[in-house]
């Protein structure tokens, strides 16, 4: 018989997801917009114009538990054993909108409504907020009030703001303000952008199946290596999905960016003050996310250490209960189970 799944410290540790999405009808819209008026990119296209409008049962289960922060939620929940979720808007947040005033106000308003989820659900229900790269300067503003009036506990950015990353000078304000506020940085997977997709839509390859980790660990490693953490020693980032695929390419990565240091080839690539496995373990969290696998939990723990991995669903995209049974007989002592699924996101997201 298979076990109920219980919350409340079934197995000795609460189980706290970390990387779950809501939606906006506001959001929803204006993206579907986008693409009815031809003006989103590839990735957003082939995403939104089959999550936003196919009639299928997948899809129409994703958008009506996107759209719930209320007892489809807590139901689901409950039935996976989950005691607590992190929430942030979903992929692409506002960032695939050209008016950045309406994207502001997306934002804004959605950081608001989930912050009255959470006040409704204090025990179940923790937030990310949302904002709007296009802005720098309001985004701070917005990180500032995250943090201190709706009792946020980090900031989702979704990868790419129309083809640009968190490592250019234009964005600048928004890595020290999480340095200095002391804001977990999550970077959540979106589609690639156009000039890097190529073919991957007509392969079918450029979503979560491949494309999104391909375009999020490029963001990731312009992060590391650019001096970004060199800058900012204390900023957290934070990389679903298994880390985007990064501990297990760190060795090659690492070899790979000296070399590139020492032959000069590159001008934006100067010498860091670490190695890049140590950004890593100081810098860098991994959830895995969409990744019930014990053999690829292990390896990130073998990489980056077992107090910076965490667990995550990726509900309601990928809701299977059954997962929560299989990582719960991993083969790792007690202590180490706990950070994985408790104390690690405690103390990440000061729960």
């Amino acid at each position: 018989m298979t076990e109920e799944l219980k919350t409340g410290g079934q197995k000795g540790y609460l189980r706290i997801a970390t990387e779950e999405a809501f939606a906006t009808q506001e959001q929803l819209d204006a993206i579907l917009r986008l693409v009815k008026e031809g003006r989103a990119d590839k990735g957003t296209v082939s995403l939104w114009g089959f999550y936003g409008t196919s009639p299928s049962e997948r899809t129409t289960y994703i958008r009506e538990r996107l759209l719930d922060l209320g007892p489809l939620r807590i139901e689901a929940m409950d039935a996976a054993g989950i005691d607590k979720a992190v929430l942030a808007l979903t992929s692409p947040g506002v960032q695939s909108l050209h008016d950045i005033e309406e994207a502001k106000g997306i934002a804004s308003r959605a950081n608001d409504h989930l912050a009255a989820a959470c006040e409704k659900h204090p025990d179940r229900f923790f937030g990310m907020t949302a904002i709007c790269p296009q802005d720098p300067e309001w985004s701070v503003t917005e990180l500032k009030r995250g943090k201190e009036e709706l009792g946020f506990h980090g900031v989702q950015v979704n990868s790419h703001t129309h083809g640009h990353y968190l490592d250019e000078e234009r964005f600048d304000p928004i890595l020290r303000a999480c340095a200095e506020m002391d804001i977990p940085l999550y970077i959540h997977p979106q589609g690639p952008p156009d000039p890097m997709i190529g073919g991957m839509v007509e392969a079918g390859l450029e979503g979560a199946i491949f494309g999104f980790a391909v375009e999020t660990s490029y963001h990731a490693l312009r992060l590391l290596t650019t001096g970004v953490f060199d800058r900012y020693p204390s900023l957290q980032l934070a990389l679903g999905h298994g880390c985007e695929g990064l501990p297990f390419w760190i060795d090659r990565f690492d070899y790979m960016f000296n070399a590139g240091v020492r032959s000069k080839r590159y001008p934006r690539l100067k010498p860091l003050e670490h190695g890049l496995h140590h950004y890593l373990r100081n810098n860098v969290w991994a959830t895995n996310s969409g990744l019930p696998s014990p053999a690829s939990i292990k390896l990130l723990i073998d990489v980056m250490g077992e107090d910076r991995v965490m667990h995550a669903m990726d509900y309601p995209y990928q809701y299977v209960p059954d997962e929560v049974r299989l990582l719960d007989a991993m083969d790792l002592p007690a202590e180490v189970m706990k950070k994985f699924y408790q104390s690690n996101a405690e103390r990440l997201f000061k729960l």
